[in-house]
């Protein structure tokens, strides 16, 4: 007879109550995991908040890399905009980002299904490129109603038509996240290469805004009235000013922010996406923060 050693699942009185007992623990492990997991996605509060927009009426997106989906932020509460299915290559599985077109429409870029989206008049997405981004960071509207996608898979800025259609490059920079398009039609860019904020004009022509490597892990960049800049650093915890041909200096740095994202301005507001604090910060003139929305407060 083979040896049935500590794990014998005989038939026997005592085999049966260890199955009955494995079988309850198992079930209560699942029942918990099963509630932990339903809590976390379903409850108003952000998982893995990552970008922001807001439109002229203050109405503002967020994207959440795990709830999967968007929120929308009324009243300090979070209203679930749209959340994906929870199938990988399902339309926004792995949304990077949320921005705004010029007529106020949702765009969305997704890593899960390698394209980006426009919500249609039925708040749903439609697919722009047949799937042809690798991994798109972010999306602007330049001046010509093209959208410009930087994907960091290829290490390109991809310029796709208003709508829809074959993307054609635009220009090549080393592992490209936030961009931000300023007032003359430049489009700014955070760089995880040699040099980590890039300008480009809208010929193409590129320039070199911050040389080398100062920050620890820039997202995305945002421009000011005044000609500066201000850039997001997860991993250094700070929000950046670039002063106009200036150096860089931390304007925000530690607690509350532990990781901060996403960066939005709206108007004279800043706000900021932190994932690991999983709060939409508003930051005033000063640089001091108040909470926009976590869900808690």
């Amino acid at each position: 007879m083979a040896d049935q050693g500590a794990f014998d699942f005989s038939d026997s009185w005592t085999g049966s109550c260890s199955r009955r007992g494995l079988t309850l623990l198992f079930t209560t492990i699942g029942l918990w995991a099963a509630a932990n997991c339903s809590s976390r996605l379903s409850g108003a509060e952000p998982v893995y908040p990552l970008t922001a927009v807001a439109t002229a009426g203050s109405t503002i997106y967020v994207s959440d890399l795990r709830l999967p989906g968007i929120w929308t932020i009324a009243a300090g509460k979070g209203i679930e905009f749209f959340r994906a299915a929870p199938r990988f290559r399902t339309p926004l599985n792995a949304v990077r980002c949320v921005r705004l077109d010029r007529k106020s429409r949702v765009l969305a870029g997704d890593s899960a299904t390698r394209d980006v989206y426009r919500f249609d008049d039925k708040n749903q997405p439609q697919a722009l490129t047949n799937g042809r981004i690798g991994i798109p960071m972010d999306i602007v509207e330049n001046a010509a109603g093209e959208l410009l996608v930087s994907d960091l898979e290829s290490h390109r800025i991809w310029k796709v038509p208003a709508t829809g259609g074959e993307p054609v490059e635009f220009a090549a920079i080393p592992a490209p996240r936030g961009m931000y398009l300023d007032a003359d039609d430049r489009l700014w860019v955070v760089s995880h290469g040699k040099d980590q904020i890039i300008r480009i004009q809208p010929d193409g022509t590129q320039h070199v805004v911050v040389a080398g490597r100062p920050f620890q892990f820039p997202h995305e960049v945002v421009v000011l009235k005044n000609g500066s800049a201000l850039v997001s650093d997860g991993y250094a915890k700070t929000i950046w000013k670039i002063p106009a041909d200036g150096k860089p200096e931390p304007w925000i740095q530690g607690e509350p922010l532990q990781n901060p994202v996403g960066l939005c301005l709206h108007g004279d507001r800043l706000f900021i996406v932190d994932s690991r604090a999983k709060t939409v910060f508003e930051a005033d003139a000063d640089g001091k923060l108040s909470t926009l929305w976590n869900g808690k407060d």
